[in-house]
């Protein structure tokens, strides 16, 4: 198996909500198909979708999919466009669960909440910083 993942897939309540949420922080949507809204990273693509619809998929009771302890992290390149996205996000309808703040590695980083709850972890990461394309890698040197 290759290490990829291609497309994440979020839940949501009100589909309408999460789309203008991410489209307040200028993502495009670019599917073509009622009821689902995708849009298209690097490598890779970030989809929104009822929840009632991904239970009936699952063939599970919608109140099994619950809320897991994950984060979906977002790397900038220069510290001080962690407080600016922050606020975009929070202007957008965001939740902050923690506030901009320096971390113990030499970071700074935020934590905050979508419409539907989704973790958005806010990261400046001086020794993994994102590649000129805007590709990240863990701790990978940026490609001239």
């Amino acid at each position: 198996m290759e290490q990829r993942v291609s497309l994440i897939t979020l839940s949501v309540a009100d589909l309408a909500r999460a789309k203008a949420f991410y489209a307040a922080l200028g993502w495009r949507d670019v599917s073509e198909h009622a009821g689902i809204v995708a849009f298209n990273l690097l490598g890779q693509a970030l989809g929104l979708y009822p929840r009632d619809e991904l239970a009936r998929d699952m063939g599970v009771p919608v109140e099994t999919l619950g809320h897991g302890g994950m984060t979906l992290a977002h790397n900038l390149r220069e510290k001080d466009e962690v407080d600016g996205l922050a606020q975009r996000m929070i202007d957008a309808g965001a939740t902050v669960l923690k506030p901009p703040h320096e971390v113990f590695w030499g970071g700074y980083i935020a934590y905050l909440a979508d419409p539907d709850g989704h973790v958005w972890e806010l990261a400046w990461n001086p020794m993994a910083p994102p590649h000129a394309d805007g590709a990240f890698q863990w701790e990978a040197a940026p490609e001239a």
